[in-house]
């Protein structure tokens, strides 16, 4: 079979432009390298199993199972059951859609703190990292810096619970109050309180009731601040959606 590259080759070099752009925006918007390959590979066979997808997008056939489940959890991919698992992909209007609606969600919640910023006439409210290693980072403080309480909001929990989860552990060991609320039936850490939420794009952190960090959905970019005011209005917003729901798998 042919992987995505020797596709591109056969197709013309207008076809290899449009693959390696697919695979930059994708990059963009919070996929992986894989998994922005493994999208690509998914959309032009309409179905694979791990082993026929691993070929055709060009990646390790030892991380292609992963990467699927990672699309699936991210909304880009179904599993579709049967022995080996079969995956389809999310339609990709939907996929831009969606993005759409997540994009459109953390802006306005941008706009909501310019304009208290603005309102109170305090500069330096809120700082701005870019680049997703260091918005990771950045939560990673966090939460090495809480005390008492460490709530996360997001949809990107596979990824966050696997990058921190030395982190995390330390955290629960010191005693740390730590809350995730993310989609249903999702894995989180051993002492970690779960909250199912359907439908979450953006990424919120409140750690001590102190500071706050708003990410966007890829996690590429995010602002921080532990100014009071604004802390009031993420805690208004967390008090909405921290109702309990049923117990996570077993991690």
């Amino acid at each position: 079979m042919a992987t995505i590259e020797e596709t591109a080759v056969a197709l013309g070099n207008q076809a290899s432009d449009e693959f390696r752009q697919a695979a930059e925006v994708l990059g963009k918007v919070g996929l992986t390298q894989y998994e922005a390959r493994a999208y690509i590979a998914l959309v032009g066979r309409g179905v694979g199993d791990a082993a026929t997808l691993a070929t055709a997008a060009g990646i390790p056939r030892t991380s292609a199972y992963k990467v699927l489940e990672s699309l699936a959890e991210k909304g880009y991919a179904q599993p579709t059951g049967g022995k080996p698992i079969l995956f389809r992909p999310t339609p990709p209007l939907d996929v831009a859609e969606s993005l759409k609606g997540a994009i459109q969600e953390v802006f306005e919640k941008l706009a909501t703190l310019h304009r208290v910023v603005a309102e109170h006439g305090e500069p330096q409210l809120v700082y701005l990292l870019s680049e997703r290693e260091k918005v990771v980072a950045k939560i990673g403080d966090l939460l090495d810096q809480s005390t008492r309480t460490f709530i996360l909001t997001t949809p990107q929990v596979a990824d966050l619970r696997d990058e921190l989860g030395k982190k995390i552990q330390h955290a629960v060991k010191r005693g740390v109050r730590l809350t995730f609320v993310t989609a249903p039936l999702q894995r989180v850490p051993e002492g970690v309180e779960y909250v199912p939420r359907e439908n979450l794009l953006a990424t919120e952190v409140l750690a001590d009731g102190e500071h706050a960090l708003l990410a966007a959905p890829g996690l590429e970019a995010c602002g921080f601040t532990d100014n009071p005011i604004l802390i009031a209005h993420l805690k208004q917003f967390l008090e909405v959606v921290l109702e309990k729901g049923p117990e996570p798998p077993p991690a």
